[in-house]
């Protein structure tokens, strides 16, 4: 039953969400500030996540072979590769790394 509250609560959490979007007036979504950080959000976000899911096992910071894949894709990113190449820069890193510390 928790469950079903849950979802419940989640869906209702959703709908107040987009709620506020719509009764949100346009004048205040035309303002600079929250035009910068509606374009910022995503990225920090995302970034966030990234950290997250990378160096974080629990409460424990992880060092393993998804952190040399990632900084595998930065330094592709810097050197300009394309989006492909930065993405196979990242899984060949980690594959390597896993296949040789097991």
């Amino acid at each position: 039953m928790n469950i079903w509250i849950a979802v419940a609560v989640t869906a209702v959490g959703c709908y107040a969400v987009k709620l506020i979007g719509l009764l949100v007036p346009a004048g205040v979504l035309e303002r600079p500030l929250v035009r910068r950080l509606a374009a910022l959000l995503p990225v920090a976000l995302l970034a966030a996540l990234t950290a997250q899911q990378t160096f974080a096992e629990g409460t424990t910071l992880i060092l393993d072979a998804k952190a040399a894949g990632l900084a595998a894709a930065a330094v592709a990113l810097i050197l300009r590769a394309p989006f492909l190449v930065v993405v196979a820069a990242a899984v060949v890193v980690t594959a390597g790394l896993r296949a040789v510390t097991g």
